[in-house]
């Protein structure tokens, strides 16, 4: 057996890769659902109605989906120049930190800030962290040859020892008995409802604008061009006359901002302040959902919200019947392998001998 490149890829093929992987996921889960002696069809349904089946289950999985977003933005563009950067999580994190140092520790120093001009300012401190903690890895992948999975991985543990070690030190809240979290935002901060009595917040209008922002960068500016082409061939695009360090220290620069507005936004909208647990693995979750998009911004959002229904959907599935949560993840994994390969065959064609 072997891989042929096709000449061209049809427009039925390209339809239908995506719906073929859909299909081989659900029957694959199918059979992990079956081996768990729950029936397949009250399953997929109960996982359905959970995720987008009512205005409440809308919301909760829009909630979800708004982090996702912004973390699948940050993956999107960092992976697009081949700047691998695992570090999402870490610098989400960095971002919620710098959102509440400038949001919340700043009451004692007598200076009374307009919420008008501080919450711009924390958002610019979030985009800030994030962007410096890629910032390092990038330059020692550029200068040094250093690996930039390797490092930008092992930040995430390293910021995560730094979160434990500011809330239960000087960021540490004094009136929450001794729970590890950090002091809250100041009132005005804090995002409006999109939707009454739900999570739902205006941070997902933040998202999908900053989605639609990237994708202009990568359509109609000189930065998008030298990202894709960086991509493509770093050599060859150096040889072209683009810049190649340049080009990446901007990736990650953007890449890092939009992981770091992730965590500030997920505070201001979500949480009010730090816990070590705000993030259920979002960073890396980000990873998967820019690869499902075909790291296309626009894309971002509906594999951010499928993914959210996903998770959403099945935390309901599993109190009403007797399969655990853990087949969202299953779920989540079985469509990036089959999209993956849905993909390489819309390109290339398989030959026997």
């Amino acid at each position: 057996m072997r891989l042929e490149k096709r000449n061209s890829s049809s427009a039925l093929a390209l339809l239908l890769a995506p719906i073929g992987a859909a299909v081989f996921t659900l029957l694959v889960c199918a059979l992990l659902v079956l081996w768990a002696g729950a029936p397949v069809g009250q399953t997929y349904a109960l996982l359905f109605k959970g995720g987008f089946g009512s205005v409440f289950a809308l919301s909760e999985t829009l909630t979800r989906a708004i982090p996702l977003i912004l973390t699948g933005l940050s993956a999107t563009v960092a992976f697009k120049a081949r700047l691998f950067n695992i570090g999402a999580e870490g610098q989400l994190y960095a971002g919620a930190l710098a959102a509440v140092l400038v949001g919340g520790l700043h009451g004692g120093t007598g200076l009374e800030w307009s919420p008008w001009v501080l919450f711009p300012l924390m958002l610019l401190a979030a985009a800030l962290a994030g962007a410096l903690l890629l910032l390092g890895p990038t330059l020692m992948k550029t200068r040094l040859g250093v690996d930039e999975v390797v490092t930008t991985l092992l930040f995430n543990f390293i910021m995560l020892l730094g979160v434990s070690l500011v809330l239960d030190g000087p960021m540490k809240d004094p009136g929450a008995m001794g729970w590890p979290q950090s002091v809250g935002l100041q009132e005005g901060l804090e995002l409006s409802k999109l939707i009454a009595q739900t999570r739902v917040h205006s941070g997902l209008l933040i998202a999908m604008g900053l989605a639609l922002a990237v994708w202009c960068i990568f359509k109609y500016s000189v930065l998008g061009f030298n990202i894709r082409a960086v991509g493509a061939n770093a050599r060859a695009a150096a040889f072209a006359g683009v810049r190649v360090t340049r080009t990446m220290v901007w990736v990650a620069l953007l890449s890092g901002a939009l992981a770091g507005l992730a965590g500030a936004i997920e505070v201001a909208g979500r949480t009010g302040y730090v816990t070590l647990d705000m993030s259920p693995g979002y960073g890396y979750t980000g990873i998967v959902i820019a690869m499902l998009a075909g790291l296309h911004p626009i894309g971002v959002l509906a594999a951010s919200v499928f993914v959210a229904g996903v998770l959403v959907g099945a935390d309901s599935m599993s109190r009403a019947i007797n399969v655990p949560t853990y087949i969202a993840d299953v779920i989540v994994a079985a469509s990036l392998l089959s999209v993956l390969v849905a993909s390489m065959l819309t390109q290339y064609r398989v030959r026997w001998k």
